[in-house]
């Protein structure tokens, strides 16, 4: 008589277990990078916004040749000091105005005198810091000097 092939019983619940186990691993690992691909996107934007808020305070002047014009709010600042201790709740456009889709950004600038320059008085200095933070753990500061030259 000609031996059956197949599996026992045994066999097959322990072909299942080890199955079961090898896929609920790869599905973890799928779940980690992909909980964690926005936060990429998350680090690119608070650098975008951080780099905005500093290119508009680096054109801005150290000391105001004209005078100081009444303060009338950020679309009217002319001068990297007015800048410091600004924090938004949500990112801003150059004029203050609310970008809906930046809210989740919180955005805090300190300017402080500097005489990290060599040859340049810490009166005509400035260090710019801008730190963007959002909620998932993302922080970024970009720091840059403005000199009145």
């Amino acid at each position: 008589m000609r031996r059956q092939r197949g599996f026992t019983l045994v066999e097959l619940v322990v072909a299942i277990t080890l199955v079961a186990v090898a896929a609920t691993t790869v599905l973890g690992a799928f779940a980690t990078f992909a909980s964690r691909s926005a936060d990429a996107l998350l680090q690119q934007q608070a650098v975008a916004i951080a780099q905005a808020y500093l290119d508009e305070i680096t054109q801005r002047w150290v000391v105001d040749p004209n005078g100081t014009p009444p303060n009338t709010g950020r679309g009217s600042w002319d001068l990297v000091d007015q800048y410091a201790g600004l924090t938004d709740v949500g990112a801003r456009d150059q004029f203050g105005n609310a970008i809906p889709t930046l809210a989740g950004y919180t955005v805090s600038v300190a300017v402080s005198t500097t005489t990290a320059l060599p040859g340049i008085a810490a009166a005509a200095a400035r260090r710019i810091d801008v730190t963007v933070t959002a909620n998932p753990g993302v922080s970024v500061t970009l720091s840059g000097y403005r000199t009145n030259y």
